[in-house]
């Protein structure tokens, strides 16, 4: 249980420690591709390596979603994640949402793994931070109720 959470706390690190400056692309949609280093054309990097491409969000909060994805934080994330920018074991989690695509965030929260592995921005965060996101096994569902807690947590109103 102790390793879990180590290695839980490390891999979400690397996903918060990204670049502040960048800034999710509103207008870029989810089926470009660019090769990474390591010369894998299918890795979008502002997709994420998964199976969301398109994930629509609505203007407004989805309340009741935003809930059931805070008591997800709670159980899953909050050992490690503060809702604000302060870093617990790993970074806080303030501004994520308007960092990354929505995309993004989802594949990374399913797939962890294999983001870590292909995203070139996450292996120099890897670097810096130490501590690699472990796969909690979370459903989609899971997924899309943490993002929209992610936003709430960024003031969607």
């Amino acid at each position: 249980m102790k390793k879990l959470f180590v290695t839980s706390v490390i891999a979400f690190t690397i996903y918060a420690c990204g670049n502040p400056g960048e800034s999710k692309d509103a207008n870029t949609s989810g089926s470009t591709t660019e090769s990474t280093e390591s010369g894998n054309p299918s890795y979008d990097p502002k997709r994420g390596e998964g199976k969301f491409e398109n994930v629509e969000l609505p203007a407004s909060l989805d309340l009741a979603m935003a809930q059931s994805g805070k008591q997800i934080y709670e159980v899953k994330c909050a050992s490690c994640h503060k809702l604000s920018d302060e870093r617990l074991v790993g970074p806080g989690w303030k501004g994520v949402s308007n960092k990354h695509r929505p995309e993004w965030l989802m594949n990374f929260i399913t797939n962890p793994d294999a983001m870590i592995d292909q995203d070139p921005e996450l292996q120099a965060q890897l670097e810096i931070c130490l501590v690699r996101m472990p796969n909690q096994s979370l459903s989609d569902d899971d997924a899309r109720h943490l993002l929209e807690f992610m936003r709430e947590n960024d003031g969607v109103k």
